[in-house]
């Protein structure tokens, strides 16, 4: 027992489920396989995109040069998990009893086998990570040596690298397991990592933020549900739901993000899960990635403190943002690098705001920077999207129910995170994607091709004039 009794007993034992789980991946992988190999044997020369000097520059915006089959974000439509919407996402997966919202589980389901999943094999997930949920005594001593002010995040990718001792993916590598078996391996690691972070996340939210305990584990309840009453803040049903909400939302956003992609990078070389999530946990952790609704939150109590009593209306926050882009102040929570409409991220948890928390005041400022905003920063002219994201939201949200310590926020991001990316990475080791290896130039390098592309382009003309 580990921690105050916190996880129940370890089980590798295969259940009927999971051998249906491994069924439908080798099938969709098998198929996945040889369409990759008919692309680069038929296709492999086709161009399918200019790169310009910008999207060399800047951070390579927009190039399309990855495959990521989980999930796909359309900049009018938001994020999709496997073709599915958000929004049938939520409404077509199995829930809790008595709940309204998806259960990340069969997020996560949907995203590694293609399917969506009957409420009997989301069930057996939940129970399958359960019996996965022990945290080695080790891990937990790791985690306890650290001093109280480290960082949520460094010590979530510390006890992330204390795991990877065990892994079953490196350890059959060792052995020389043949290429077509490396997702079946990655997949038990995957499932090991997210049956153990709520775990190691309440862990470090209890001892860096509260008195240490940590609630029992509760294996009656689905993983979300058990997360949430383990941080030990809020025992209302509300918030269970909330955070079953929040995880599902934020589990996938196709490859090309800070976190995702670091753990693609990293798992290219085939290093094991752990270390690929690690890594991936690292660049989650920076204020330009995960730090986003931290951020959002702080900015919206520091304009309740400003407003004062004052009731927050369409009216009062068209003047005050009016007033903040003047003095060339930024506004978080709008805008994104890639959607051109409003979030279906933010809209869901809108939706369950109006049910649950309406007459929360800092949600009735929420409410009001949706209305106010938006035309704003429109009439403004200077951003493609003035709509808000999730991170506008999902702050309000989370404090509401009393979990107010804003550090740890991007734990919370993490945990959820954590389904998409070993989803991703379990798909790159079943179609045999390889190392990757872009090719970088000095900037005057740069220069030099485009010049001479230019040229290219100019005795193109001339010779399309003659």
């Amino acid at each position: 027992v580990v921690c105050g009794g916190i996880a129940p007993e370890q089980c590798s034992a295969a259940i009927p489920v999971m051998e249906a789980m491994k069924t439908k991946i080798a099938t969709l992988a098998g198929e996945k396989a040889a369409f990759k190999s008919f692309m680069l044997k038929y296709h492999g020369e086709r161009k399918i995109q200019d790169v310009t000097v910008e999207m060399a520059i800047n951070g390579a915006r927009a190039v399309k040069s990855m495959v990521t089959e989980t999930s796909d974000l359309d900049a009018n439509l938001g994020i999709a998990y496997r073709h599915l919407s958000l929004y049938d996402v939520n409404n077509h997966l199995p829930k809790a009893p008595g709940g309204n919202v998806a259960l990340p589980e069969g997020a996560f389901w949907l995203l590694v086998t293609g399917e969506e999943p009957s409420p009997e094999e989301v069930k057996g997930l939940t129970e399958e990570l359960h019996k996965r949920s022990t945290v080695p005594a080790n891990v937990m001593q790791t985690i306890d040596t650290l001093p109280l002010d480290t960082h949520p995040m460094t010590q979530l990718s510390v006890a992330m690298l204390a795991l990877q001792k065990d892994s079953k993916f490196c350890g059959k590598y060792q052995e020389g397991m043949k290429k077509d078996e490396y997702w079946v391996y990655a997949l038990d690691d995957a499932l090991d990592i997210i049956a153990k972070i709520p775990t190691i996340a309440a862990k470090i939210y209890r001892r860096t933020f509260q008195d240490g305990v940590v609630p029992e584990y509760d294996k009656s309840l689905d993983w979300a549900a058990n997360f949430a009453q383990m941080l030990g803040v809020n025992q209302d049903e509300g918030f269970k739901e909330a955070v079953r909400l929040y995880l599902m939302l934020h589990a996938d956003h196709e490859g090309g993000n800070v976190s995702a992609h670091a753990t693609h990078l990293v798992g290219s070389a085939l290093s094991d899960p752990y270390y690929a999530w690690a890594a991936g946990l690292c660049g989650l952790a920076g204020p330009l990635h995960g730090l986003a609704n931290q951020e959002c939150l702080s900015w919206l109590l520091d304009v309740q403190k400003q407003l004062g009593d004052q009731r927050p209306t369409k009216e009062l926050l068209t003047e005050f943002a009016e007033k903040t882009l003047k003095e060339g102040k930024v506004i978080p929570g709008f805008g994104h690098a890639v959607l051109r409409n409003t979030d279906p991220r933010y809209m869901l948890e809108r939706e369950f705001a109006l049910t649950h928390c309406t007459h929360d005041p800092l949600f009735q400022l929420v409410d009001a920077c949706y209305h106010a905003i938006p035309p704003v920063l429109f009439k403004q002219g200077k951003v493609k999207n003035p709509y808000p994201n999730v991170d506008a939201h999902s702050g309000q949200l989370m404090y509401f129910y009393n979990l107010k310590e804003q550090n740890f926020y991007t734990v919370m991001f993490a945990v959820s995170r954590t389904l998409g990316v070993m989803a991703q990475y379990i798909w790159s080791r079943a179609i045999g994607l390889p190392i990757e290896r872009p090719k970088s130039v000095p900037l005057d390098e740069l220069a030099k091709l485009a010049k001479k592309h230019r040229w290219q382009r100019e005795k193109g003309k001339v010779s399309d004039q003659q």
